[in-house]
């Protein structure tokens, strides 16, 4: 087993969010999302990554204190597992997977969840590795958003009805977002930018609680885009990325 740390009241001051390690353009959003946790972390939110200069590292949660639309009886919802660059393919993946597992298991949980979909997308873990570990797909949103379980008592969760709207009436580019992740702050002023300059109206919506994000007409894991009424992505939105979807809006 590899060295790990868990991120702690105690230690989460000093101990670096590997998702956002050096960019100075995220530091922002490090604070912001240091202080999210300090309330997530007495909730069982747990934040585990490799003890190196590196983005490695699981986040996940008790699923009654999980800012998605996800509902189920006694189920730790993962919120991302994510290994990048020189760190893949030497196993981390599968001790920090293993390690939620077995964490839900001594808990004495249902089963463990993850918001993957059918064509790999950025922000959301492969669904080919949960695959692997005995995960199922036990819900679906439209035609590529997936919710898979790994069930220890036969019982399954399940995204929301309100998330399977995928609309709502605000025709406006309209935008849902959480404080969990870094580099979220960035991208709104992207956004804010390039739409003020550009004449584009925009709605933002701050999911500021738990139960408003139990309660949005999405897939959301900390982020959700809507355009003409209609649902589009979970791809943060850097400018290039924004006139791509507005193009293809057209």
């Amino acid at each position: 087993m590899s060295d790990y740390i868990n991120l702690t009241i105690n230690n989460l001051e000093h101990e670096h969010l590997c998702c956002a390690i050096a960019d100075k353009k995220h530091q922002e959003g490090v604070e912001i999302k240091k202080q999210w946790l300090k309330d997530r972390i007495e909730e069982g939110h747990v934040f585990r990554k490799l003890g190196i200069q590196g983005k490695v590292f699981i986040e996940y949660a008790p699923l009654d204190k999980a800012w998605v639309p996800v509902i189920g009886d006694n189920y730790m919802y993962i919120y991302c597992l994510w290994v990048s660059g020189s760190f893949k393919d030497k196993g981390y993946g599968k001790e920090l997977l293993e390690y939620c597992i077995n964490d839900s298991i001594k808990q004495q949980k249902s089963g463990v969840c993850i918001i993957t979909s059918k064509k790999k997308k950025p922000f959301l873990s492969d669904k080919k590795f949960m695959l692997k570990y005995g995960f199922e797909v036990v819900d679906t949103i439209g035609d590529d958003y997936e919710l898979l379980a790994l069930s220890f008592d036969h019982s399954t969760p399940s995204f929301t009805e309100r998330a399977k709207e995928q609309k709502i009436a605000n025709p406006e580019l309209t935008i849902y977002y959480g404080k969990q992740c870094p580099y979220i702050p960035n991208c709104m002023e992207q956004v804010k930018s390039y739409c003020n300059n550009n004449h584009i109206d925009l709605n933002i919506i701050e999911v500021d609680s738990l139960e408003m994000a139990k309660s949005v007409p999405c897939v959301f894991n900390n982020w959700a885009v809507f355009y003409k009424g209609k649902f589009e992505t979970l791809h943060m939105l850097n400018e290039g990325y924004l006139k791509k979807l507005l193009a293809n809006c057209q």
